[in-house]
Order: structure tokens, then sequence, then C-alpha cells
């Protein structure tokens, strides 16, 4: 987000894009795909003037990745040793509009940590830079703005669906710069899982005990959610809704601070239904003509 509020930025580098309707089919007829073959690159933009979103999978002759950068058609994710930089040169859908431009994220620390979501540890998740500073220059559309970032990383070795249900997930920033996360997970089979971490900027992390869920209005989508926090809720600003997946904005207590917390929710029951499922590719194109980053 920038630092003025007006301006918010999601961005998620995939390596078998775990929404992939492609990627599923593929899983459904029982073929092992490549991860390679599913790859994108995730943008939301959110402005004063409205949202673009871009999510175009690319086949692995349009991918390229080594220990520095990681390029996905005409994008790139690159590393310098103090930055990472994302080069996005993307179309939104459906309004079929230009993001082109560069993000470049610096940490205040980098993680060397990663945890297991579910009990048989099929999937994980870590957090490499919690608390972090962003520069946004795009030419298309024309911005340039400054803010608060997170980094973080998922991976698993099925899919979402087969293993949860549902999970909440919301982080904030405290008084003092400490990065403050809620993982809030539900399983087909298993008992639920609560992750509750504070990341110091000194580098240490620390587990304190997750408040009591508080249910939040239901979205547009007529989906449920909830949010961990000490006190009643504020405000809500939503930055998406979708038939199974919800970003907002919250008003919430954590840790004894009124903090503004990043607030997601992903149903994979939803995710994982026909409809959903039929309706996906309308916001995630596939190209197959392999092109790369010049």
């Amino acid at each position: 987000m920038s630092d003025d509020g007006q301006f918010g930025l999601s961005l998620i580098a995939f390596v078998g894009s775990v929404f992939s309707p492609y990627y599923a089919r593929e899983i459904r007829k029982g073929v092992n795909p490549d991860p390679e073959n599913h790859c994108a690159l995730n943008v939301a933009l959110y402005t004063p003037q409205g949202k673009l979103w871009a999510m175009t999978e690319r086949p692995k002759e349009s991918v390229f990745r080594n220990k520095q950068e990681f390029v996905i058609g005409s994008s790139c994710v690159s590393w310098d040793g103090r930055a990472l930089h994302i080069d996005i040169d993307e179309w939104s859908v459906p309004l079929f509009k230009k993001i082109k431009g560069r993000v470049s994220v610096y940490p205040e620390q980098l993680y060397d940590f990663s945890t297991p979501l579910d009990p048989k540890a099929l999937h994980h998740w870590g957090p490499i830079a919690p608390a972090s500073r962003v520069e946004v220059n795009l030419n298309q559309p024309l911005q340039s703005w400054s803010g608060h970032a997170y980094v973080d990383s998922n991976e698993g070795v099925e899919p979402i669906a087969k293993t949860f249900t549902e999970w909440d997930w919301n982080r904030a920033h405290l008084a003092d710069g400490t990065c403050v996360v809620v993982y809030d997970c539900q399983f087909h089979h298993d008992k639920d899982n609560v992750l509750a971490l504070r990341f110091h900027k000194s580098g240490e992390i620390e587990p304190f005990k997750a408040p009591a869920r508080r249910m939040m209005k239901d979205t547009a989508w007529k989906m449920s959610r909830r949010i961990r926090s000490e006190h009643d809720l504020g405000s809500i600003r939503q930055l998406e809704d979708t038939p199974f997946y919800q970003r907002a904005v919250v008003d919430n207590n954590l840790c004894g601070e009124r903090v503004k917390s990043f607030h997601e929710t992903l149903n994979a029951v939803r995710f994982d239904s026909g409809w959903v499922q039929a309706l996906l590719p309308w916001r995630m194109p596939r190209l197959y003509k392999p092109r790369l980053k010049n």
C-alpha cells in the first residue's frame, strides 16, 4: 500500500499456478503436469480510479529461471542482492489495458523461515521479508508512489482443494515496525491449524496466542469470512471480491494495538467447484505461443 493509503498492489509469481484451470484440468485427467508449463505473474493494482487485474498463464517455453531472475513471458522478477525488482509487462482482463513498469521492494530484514500449514506437511509457508519498502514506477497506467510492503512464499505438493476447505490470513504492522501474521487454516480431514507469529525487525520470530475469531460480513459473492481480532472490527475496505477469494483492508486489534490488517480468505471448496472452474479462464487466459522478455 502507498503511504497515503490511496494505492495498493498485489504481485504473485506462480510456478505451477495453484489457481490455474488449465493445470487443474490436467490433474483431473490423471496427468502429472509440469509446473513450469503453468507459470504466471498475477498483478492486482488498486487505485482511486478503479482496479486493474492481470494473470496470463505462460508455457514453459516462455519461462526462464536461475538464482537471480525468473522470467515469465515479457515480465521478469529479479534480485540484485539489495532489492527485489518486478518488471511488469502485462495486459489486464477483461478491460485489456496495459500494465507496464517497475516495482522495487527493499527488505528491512530477510528471514530464512518456513513452516508447514497442514498436519501432513504437504503445504508450506514462509515470510521472506515481512517488513519492506516498495517503490512503484509505472508507465502504463502512469503512476509513481512508495509505501510499505510484505514478501512471502507458499509451496505445496498437491492441489490446495485436496487439503484445505478454507483459510483466512491477515497481517499487520505494529507501531514498533514488527510484522504480525495470523494464518487460520481449515482442512477436510484434520483439525484446524492456527499460526500466529510476530516477526521482529531484529530477525527474531515470536509466536503469540491468536485472539478469537470474529465473523465479517459476507462478501458480494456470499462468501463467509472471519478474522482474528481482540476487539470488534472497524471499517473494511474491499479490494478483491471473487466467487472463491477475497482481499480487504480491515481495522482490527492485534497484540494490544489497533491496526490495519491486510486480510485474505480462500474458499478451496468453492474454487474446486465446476461453475467456478468454468469462470476462471475469463480472468486467467493462457498464451500458448512462446515469448520471452527481450
